[in-house]
Protein backbone atom coordinates (compact mmCIF):
# COMPACT_ATOMS: atom_id res chain seq x y z
CA UNK A 1 0.00 0.00 0.00
CA UNK A 2 1.17 3.54 -0.78
CA UNK A 3 2.97 5.58 1.78
CA UNK A 4 0.11 8.24 2.88
CA UNK A 5 2.55 10.95 4.29
CA UNK A 6 4.83 10.57 1.32
CA UNK A 7 1.78 11.04 -0.99
CA UNK A 8 0.06 13.61 0.65
CA UNK A 9 3.28 15.49 0.51
CA UNK A 10 3.50 15.27 -2.91
CA UNK A 11 0.18 15.84 -3.33
CA UNK A 12 0.95 19.57 -1.37
CA UNK A 13 3.73 20.30 -4.09
CA UNK A 14 1.36 19.70 -6.72
CA UNK A 15 -1.31 22.39 -7.87
CA UNK A 16 -4.95 21.06 -7.49
CA UNK A 17 -6.58 19.67 -10.60
CA UNK A 18 -9.17 21.93 -10.03
CA UNK A 19 -6.76 25.04 -9.98
CA UNK A 20 -6.25 24.10 -14.19
CA UNK A 21 -10.18 25.07 -15.01
CA UNK A 22 -10.48 28.17 -14.15
CA UNK A 23 -8.49 31.69 -14.06
CA UNK A 24 -10.44 32.69 -11.26
CA UNK A 25 -9.37 31.84 -7.50
CA UNK A 26 -11.59 31.95 -4.20
CA UNK A 27 -9.85 32.88 -1.14
CA UNK A 28 -8.30 29.72 1.11
CA UNK A 29 -11.13 30.24 3.51
CA UNK A 30 -13.98 31.79 1.24
CA UNK A 31 -17.17 30.11 -0.30
CA UNK A 32 -17.70 30.75 -4.04
CA UNK A 33 -18.44 34.52 -5.34
CA UNK A 34 -22.15 35.84 -5.65
CA UNK A 35 -23.03 34.71 -9.06
CA UNK A 36 -23.09 37.72 -11.79
CA UNK A 37 -25.81 37.80 -13.97
CA UNK A 38 -29.60 36.30 -12.64
CA UNK A 39 -30.20 35.76 -9.06
CA UNK A 40 -32.28 32.73 -9.64
CA UNK A 41 -33.28 32.00 -6.34
CA UNK A 42 -34.82 35.98 -6.02
CA UNK A 43 -36.25 34.93 -9.37
CA UNK A 44 -37.58 31.38 -7.42
CA UNK A 45 -38.69 33.38 -4.36
CA UNK A 46 -36.65 31.06 -2.52
CA UNK A 47 -34.51 33.01 0.18
CA UNK A 48 -31.01 32.16 1.25
CA UNK A 49 -29.41 32.59 4.74
CA UNK A 50 -26.12 32.66 6.68
CA UNK A 51 -25.54 29.15 8.08
CA UNK A 52 -24.48 29.16 11.61
CA UNK A 53 -26.31 25.42 12.38
CA UNK A 54 -24.18 23.35 10.49
CA UNK A 55 -24.02 20.73 7.50
CA UNK A 56 -27.69 19.57 7.50
CA UNK A 57 -28.95 18.22 4.52
CA UNK A 58 -32.32 20.22 5.05
CA UNK A 59 -29.62 23.53 4.77
CA UNK A 60 -27.88 22.24 1.38
CA UNK A 61 -25.43 21.04 3.59
CA UNK A 62 -21.83 22.84 2.89
CA UNK A 63 -21.04 25.63 0.17
CA UNK A 64 -18.74 24.03 -2.14
CA UNK A 65 -15.39 24.95 -2.42
CA UNK A 66 -13.75 26.79 -6.04
CA UNK A 67 -11.54 24.57 -7.24
CA UNK A 68 -14.55 21.71 -6.94
CA UNK A 69 -16.88 24.22 -8.98
CA UNK A 70 -14.19 24.09 -11.40
CA UNK A 71 -13.96 20.69 -11.91
CA UNK A 72 -17.86 20.68 -11.96
CA UNK A 73 -17.98 22.56 -14.49
CA UNK A 74 -14.87 21.28 -16.73
CA UNK A 75 -16.95 17.73 -16.71
CA UNK A 76 -20.32 19.45 -17.28
CA UNK A 77 -18.84 19.99 -20.91
CA UNK A 78 -17.41 16.63 -22.41
CA UNK A 79 -18.49 13.45 -22.45
CA UNK A 80 -16.91 10.14 -20.32
CA UNK A 81 -17.67 6.30 -19.90
CA UNK A 82 -19.30 6.62 -16.18
CA UNK A 83 -17.92 3.13 -15.42
CA UNK A 84 -14.43 4.08 -16.36
CA UNK A 85 -15.14 7.75 -14.19
CA UNK A 86 -15.71 5.87 -11.21
CA UNK A 87 -12.73 3.50 -12.06
CA UNK A 88 -10.22 5.70 -11.90
CA UNK A 89 -11.92 8.25 -9.28
CA UNK A 90 -11.99 5.22 -7.09
CA UNK A 91 -8.21 4.40 -7.45
CA UNK A 92 -7.37 8.05 -7.26
CA UNK A 93 -9.03 8.46 -4.07
CA UNK A 94 -7.92 5.14 -2.51
CA UNK A 95 -4.39 6.24 -2.90
CA UNK A 96 -4.91 9.38 -1.56
CA UNK A 97 -6.14 8.05 1.21
CA UNK A 98 -4.76 5.17 1.68
CA UNK A 99 -7.11 1.96 1.44
CA UNK A 100 -7.89 -1.04 -0.63
CA UNK A 101 -10.61 0.86 -2.83
CA UNK A 102 -13.39 3.47 -3.26
CA UNK A 103 -15.99 4.54 -4.78
CA UNK A 104 -18.61 7.60 -5.18
CA UNK A 105 -21.79 7.47 -4.38
CA UNK A 106 -24.66 9.35 -4.26
CA UNK A 107 -24.20 10.72 -0.30
CA UNK A 108 -23.24 8.29 2.66
CA UNK A 109 -26.61 6.82 2.61
CA UNK A 110 -26.32 6.01 -0.88
CA UNK A 111 -23.36 4.38 0.68
CA UNK A 112 -24.72 2.25 3.31
CA UNK A 113 -27.13 0.87 0.67
CA UNK A 114 -24.73 -0.09 -2.17
CA UNK A 115 -22.01 -1.37 0.32
CA UNK A 116 -24.71 -3.72 1.93
CA UNK A 117 -25.99 -4.72 -1.06
CA UNK A 118 -22.35 -5.66 -1.99
CA UNK A 119 -21.73 -7.84 1.11
CA UNK A 120 -25.31 -9.47 -0.02
CA UNK A 121 -24.57 -10.31 -3.69
CA UNK A 122 -20.34 -10.46 -3.64
CA UNK A 123 -19.13 -10.60 -7.66
CA UNK A 124 -22.55 -12.02 -8.69
CA UNK A 125 -24.87 -9.56 -11.01
CA UNK A 126 -27.87 -11.67 -10.92
CA UNK A 127 -28.10 -11.58 -7.29
CA UNK A 128 -27.76 -7.80 -7.29
CA UNK A 129 -30.79 -7.84 -9.91
CA UNK A 130 -33.06 -9.27 -7.20
CA UNK A 131 -32.24 -7.23 -4.39
CA UNK A 132 -34.74 -6.50 -2.20
CA UNK A 133 -37.23 -8.95 -3.33
CA UNK A 134 -35.80 -12.15 -3.37
CA UNK A 135 -32.77 -12.99 -1.40
CA UNK A 136 -32.61 -16.67 -2.03
CA UNK A 137 -29.02 -18.00 -1.52
CA UNK A 138 -28.05 -15.03 0.26
CA UNK A 139 -27.75 -14.10 4.13
CA UNK A 140 -30.79 -12.05 5.30
CA UNK A 141 -29.45 -10.82 8.37
CA UNK A 142 -27.21 -7.09 9.82
CA UNK A 143 -26.57 -7.18 13.23
CA UNK A 144 -26.08 -3.42 14.91
CA UNK A 145 -26.17 -2.16 18.73
CA UNK A 146 -29.67 -0.66 19.87
CA UNK A 147 -27.43 2.62 20.01
CA UNK A 148 -26.88 2.94 16.46
CA UNK A 149 -29.89 2.02 15.26
CA UNK A 150 -31.08 5.52 14.15
CA UNK A 151 -33.24 6.21 11.19
CA UNK A 152 -30.29 5.92 8.08
CA UNK A 153 -30.01 2.05 9.27
CA UNK A 154 -33.20 2.47 7.22
CA UNK A 155 -30.66 2.66 4.30
CA UNK A 156 -29.29 -0.87 5.46
CA UNK A 157 -33.21 -2.25 5.18
CA UNK A 158 -33.41 -0.94 1.45
CA UNK A 159 -31.74 -4.25 1.02
CA UNK A 160 -34.43 -6.19 2.50
CA UNK A 161 -32.49 -7.40 4.83
CA UNK A 162 -33.40 -7.69 8.40
CA UNK A 163 -32.41 -5.72 11.44
CA UNK A 164 -30.94 -7.50 14.66
CA UNK A 165 -30.60 -5.52 17.96
CA UNK A 166 -28.44 -6.03 20.33
CA UNK A 167 -26.90 -4.21 23.13
CA UNK A 168 -23.94 -6.07 24.60
CA UNK A 169 -20.78 -7.99 22.85
CA UNK A 170 -22.54 -11.29 24.37
CA UNK A 171 -26.18 -10.77 22.74
CA UNK A 172 -23.37 -9.80 19.69
CA UNK A 173 -22.43 -13.11 19.41
CA UNK A 174 -24.93 -15.35 20.35
CA UNK A 175 -27.11 -13.27 17.86
CA UNK A 176 -24.39 -14.33 14.85
CA UNK A 177 -25.77 -17.56 12.69
CA UNK A 178 -26.04 -18.47 9.32
CA UNK A 179 -27.89 -15.56 8.04
CA UNK A 180 -25.75 -13.12 9.56
CA UNK A 181 -24.52 -10.92 6.64
CA UNK A 182 -22.73 -7.61 8.61
CA UNK A 183 -22.21 -6.50 11.36
CA UNK A 184 -23.25 -2.07 11.55
CA UNK A 185 -21.62 0.69 13.54
CA UNK A 186 -22.66 3.94 14.07
CA UNK A 187 -19.88 6.07 14.73
CA UNK A 188 -20.91 9.02 15.85
CA UNK A 189 -22.73 6.42 18.68
CA UNK A 190 -19.53 4.84 19.63
CA UNK A 191 -19.92 6.78 23.06
CA UNK A 192 -23.59 5.33 23.66
CA UNK A 193 -22.86 1.96 22.72
CA UNK A 194 -21.97 -0.79 24.99
CA UNK A 195 -19.74 -2.36 22.13
CA UNK A 196 -16.71 0.05 21.33
CA UNK A 197 -14.49 -0.24 18.32
CA UNK A 198 -12.14 -2.94 19.83
CA UNK A 199 -14.84 -5.46 20.95
CA UNK A 200 -16.96 -4.40 17.88
CA UNK A 201 -14.35 -5.41 15.72
CA UNK A 202 -12.94 -8.78 17.69
CA UNK A 203 -15.96 -9.63 16.84
CA UNK A 204 -16.10 -9.34 13.09
CA UNK A 205 -12.85 -10.54 12.37
CA UNK A 206 -13.43 -14.02 15.17
CA UNK A 207 -16.33 -15.39 12.64
CA UNK A 208 -15.12 -13.75 9.89
CA UNK A 209 -18.17 -11.02 9.32
CA UNK A 210 -17.88 -7.97 7.16
CA UNK A 211 -17.91 -4.76 9.27
CA UNK A 212 -19.66 -1.67 8.53
CA UNK A 213 -18.65 1.47 9.76
CA UNK A 214 -21.09 4.83 9.23
CA UNK A 215 -18.76 7.89 9.19
CA UNK A 216 -21.14 10.25 7.40
CA UNK A 217 -20.35 13.08 9.59
CA UNK A 218 -16.86 12.97 11.30
CA UNK A 219 -14.70 14.57 9.31
CA UNK A 220 -13.03 16.76 10.76
CA UNK A 221 -10.08 15.63 11.87
CA UNK A 222 -8.63 15.27 8.94
CA UNK A 223 -7.13 11.89 9.48
CA UNK A 224 -11.15 10.04 10.39
CA UNK A 225 -10.50 9.62 6.39
CA UNK A 226 -8.54 6.78 7.02
CA UNK A 227 -8.56 6.13 10.74
CA UNK A 228 -11.48 3.38 10.66
CA UNK A 229 -10.34 1.53 7.73
CA UNK A 230 -6.60 1.39 9.25
CA UNK A 231 -8.63 0.40 12.36
CA UNK A 232 -9.70 -2.48 10.80
CA UNK A 233 -13.56 -2.01 9.16
CA UNK A 234 -14.26 -3.58 6.13
CA UNK A 235 -16.42 -1.03 4.63
CA UNK A 236 -16.69 3.02 5.91
CA UNK A 237 -19.06 5.88 4.63
CA UNK A 238 -18.81 9.30 4.68
CA UNK A 239 -20.68 11.99 3.58
CA UNK A 240 -19.20 14.20 0.31
CA UNK A 241 -20.86 17.36 0.87
CA UNK A 242 -20.04 18.31 4.76
CA UNK A 243 -16.16 18.98 6.18
CA UNK A 244 -15.08 17.89 2.95
CA UNK A 245 -16.96 20.50 1.03
CA UNK A 246 -17.65 18.47 -1.96
CA UNK A 247 -20.99 18.02 -3.40
CA UNK A 248 -24.02 17.60 -1.04
CA UNK A 249 -25.32 14.60 -2.94
CA UNK A 250 -22.14 12.69 -2.95
CA UNK A 251 -20.88 10.27 -0.63
CA UNK A 252 -17.45 8.25 -0.35
CA UNK A 253 -17.80 4.55 -0.06
CA UNK A 254 -13.93 3.10 0.87
CA UNK A 255 -12.78 -0.10 2.48
CA UNK A 256 -11.89 -4.06 0.50
CA UNK A 257 -11.68 -4.00 -3.16
CA UNK A 258 -13.53 -7.05 -3.25
CA UNK A 259 -16.32 -5.49 -1.61
CA UNK A 260 -16.25 -2.11 -3.40
CA UNK A 261 -16.10 -3.78 -6.78
CA UNK A 262 -19.27 -6.20 -5.55
CA UNK A 263 -21.03 -2.67 -4.31
CA UNK A 264 -20.76 -1.10 -7.69
CA UNK A 265 -22.72 -3.83 -9.49
CA UNK A 266 -25.88 -2.46 -7.36
CA UNK A 267 -24.89 1.29 -9.21
CA UNK A 268 -25.96 3.48 -11.83
CA UNK A 269 -25.45 3.04 -14.66
CA UNK A 270 -26.93 -0.67 -14.32
CA UNK A 271 -30.50 -0.31 -14.36
CA UNK A 272 -32.11 -3.32 -12.47
CA UNK A 273 -30.73 -2.85 -9.48
CA UNK A 274 -31.48 -1.50 -5.71
CA UNK A 275 -29.36 1.63 -6.61
CA UNK A 276 -30.21 2.18 -9.99
CA UNK A 277 -31.85 5.51 -8.31
CA UNK A 278 -28.82 6.44 -6.81
CA UNK A 279 -26.82 8.32 -9.74
CA UNK A 280 -23.61 10.35 -9.30
CA UNK A 281 -23.33 12.50 -12.66
CA UNK A 282 -19.76 12.37 -13.78
CA UNK A 283 -19.85 16.27 -12.63
CA UNK A 284 -20.18 15.54 -9.09
CA UNK A 285 -18.19 12.68 -9.36
CA UNK A 286 -14.95 14.85 -10.43
CA UNK A 287 -15.83 17.26 -8.10
CA UNK A 288 -15.71 15.38 -5.17
CA UNK A 289 -12.25 14.37 -5.91
CA UNK A 290 -11.09 17.66 -6.40
CA UNK A 291 -13.36 18.99 -3.29
CA UNK A 292 -11.09 15.64 -1.61
CA UNK A 293 -7.40 16.62 -2.88
CA UNK A 294 -8.32 20.20 -1.61
CA UNK A 295 -9.74 19.16 2.06
CA UNK A 296 -6.04 17.31 2.35
CA UNK A 297 -4.10 20.35 1.32
CA UNK A 298 -5.42 22.22 3.40
CA UNK A 299 -4.28 24.08 6.53
CA UNK A 300 -6.65 22.46 9.36
CA UNK A 301 -4.71 24.97 11.71
CA UNK A 302 -5.61 27.50 10.62
CA UNK A 303 -9.32 26.83 9.41
CA UNK A 304 -9.89 25.58 13.09
CA UNK A 305 -8.21 28.98 14.36
CA UNK A 306 -10.60 30.75 12.01
CA UNK A 307 -13.66 28.99 13.82
CA UNK A 308 -12.67 29.16 16.95
CA UNK A 309 -11.98 32.95 16.88
CA UNK A 310 -15.60 33.08 14.70
CA UNK A 311 -17.31 31.18 17.83
CA UNK A 312 -15.80 33.02 20.42
CA UNK A 313 -16.82 36.48 18.76
CA UNK A 314 -20.18 35.59 18.83
CA UNK A 315 -20.13 34.43 22.84
CA UNK A 316 -18.05 37.13 23.84
CA UNK A 317 -20.65 39.78 22.02
CA UNK A 318 -23.95 38.05 23.30
CA UNK A 319 -22.62 36.97 26.60
CA UNK A 320 -21.79 40.90 27.55
CA UNK A 321 -25.99 40.70 28.02
CA UNK A 322 -27.13 40.50 31.85
CA UNK A 323 -28.58 36.96 32.52
CA UNK A 324 -27.08 35.25 29.15
CA UNK A 325 -25.33 32.40 29.67
CA UNK A 326 -22.62 31.35 26.60
CA UNK A 327 -21.04 27.64 26.59
CA UNK A 328 -18.29 26.80 24.04
CA UNK A 329 -17.85 22.76 23.36
CA UNK A 330 -16.67 20.77 21.04
CA UNK A 331 -18.93 17.38 20.06
CA UNK A 332 -16.83 14.45 20.77
CA UNK A 333 -16.87 12.44 17.03
CA UNK A 334 -19.57 13.78 14.43
CA UNK A 335 -19.48 17.33 13.50
CA UNK A 336 -16.08 17.56 15.83
CA UNK A 337 -15.96 21.67 15.10
CA UNK A 338 -15.94 24.45 17.76
CA UNK A 339 -19.92 24.94 18.81
CA UNK A 340 -21.67 27.17 21.08
CA UNK A 341 -24.70 27.13 23.04
CA UNK A 342 -26.80 30.34 24.55
CA UNK A 343 -28.78 29.80 27.07
CA UNK A 344 -30.70 33.07 29.22
CA UNK A 345 -32.66 33.74 32.10
CA UNK A 346 -36.44 33.75 30.39
CA UNK A 347 -37.58 35.80 33.73
CA UNK A 348 -35.13 38.18 32.57
CA UNK A 349 -35.35 38.41 28.68
CA UNK A 350 -38.61 37.28 27.31
CA UNK A 351 -38.43 35.46 24.74
CA UNK A 352 -37.62 31.60 24.20
CA UNK A 353 -34.92 29.75 22.55
CA UNK A 354 -37.65 28.68 19.93
CA UNK A 355 -38.75 32.28 19.10
CA UNK A 356 -35.43 33.45 19.03
CA UNK A 357 -34.73 30.72 16.21
CA UNK A 358 -37.82 32.23 14.39
CA UNK A 359 -36.94 35.57 14.45
CA UNK A 360 -33.22 35.50 13.45
CA UNK A 361 -34.62 33.32 10.17
CA UNK A 362 -37.46 35.91 9.64
CA UNK A 363 -34.90 38.65 9.15
CA UNK A 364 -32.94 40.60 6.84
CA UNK A 365 -30.22 38.76 6.03
CA UNK A 366 -32.26 35.17 7.10
CA UNK A 367 -30.35 33.41 9.75
CA UNK A 368 -30.25 29.41 10.29
CA UNK A 369 -29.37 28.10 13.59
CA UNK A 370 -30.19 24.71 15.87
CA UNK A 371 -30.70 23.90 19.30
CA UNK A 372 -33.88 22.80 21.43
CA UNK A 373 -36.35 24.39 23.78
CA UNK A 374 -33.17 25.21 25.89
CA UNK A 375 -30.89 27.05 24.15
CA UNK A 376 -29.81 28.01 20.61
CA UNK A 377 -27.17 26.00 18.87
CA UNK A 378 -24.37 27.58 16.62
CA UNK A 379 -21.41 26.59 14.88
CA UNK A 380 -19.43 28.73 12.82
CA UNK A 381 -17.28 26.50 10.19
CA UNK A 382 -19.71 26.83 7.55
CA UNK A 383 -19.58 30.92 7.87
CA UNK A 384 -17.69 33.06 5.59
CA UNK A 385 -15.44 35.02 7.30
CA UNK A 386 -17.30 38.44 8.42
CA UNK A 387 -20.97 36.50 8.98
CA UNK A 388 -19.56 35.94 12.77
CA UNK A 389 -20.06 39.65 12.97
CA UNK A 390 -24.23 39.66 11.94
CA UNK A 391 -24.66 37.05 13.67
CA UNK A 392 -23.19 38.13 16.65
CA UNK A 393 -24.82 41.63 15.93
CA UNK A 394 -28.27 40.43 15.41
CA UNK A 395 -28.72 37.58 18.60
CA UNK A 396 -27.25 40.73 20.65
CA UNK A 397 -29.95 43.12 19.44
CA UNK A 398 -32.72 40.70 19.75
CA UNK A 399 -31.88 39.47 23.45
CA UNK A 400 -31.36 43.01 24.20
CA UNK A 401 -34.44 44.14 22.78
CA UNK A 402 -37.10 41.32 24.71
CA UNK A 403 -34.43 42.29 27.87
CA UNK A 404 -35.91 45.90 27.67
Amino acid sequence: MINRRKLLGQLAALPLLGSFFSPARASATSSIATPIGRDYFKELGVRTFINAAGTYTSMTGSLLRQEAVDAYNYAAQQYVNLDELQDKVGARIAELIGCEAATVTAGAASAITLGTAGVLTGNDPKKASRIPTDLTGMKTEVILQKAHKIGYAHAIQNCGVKLVIVETQKELEAAINEKTAMLWFLNANNNLGKIKYKGFLEVAKKYNIPSFNDCAADVPPVENLWKYTDMGFDLVAFSGGKGMRGPQSTGLLLGRKDLIEAARLSAPPRGDTVGRGMKVNKEEILAMMIALENYLQRDHDKDWQLWDKQIRHIAGTVGKIEGVETEIHIPDIANHVPSLKIRWDEAMIKTTPNELRQDLRAGHPSIETVGGAESINITTWMLNPGEERIVAQRIKDLLSKASS
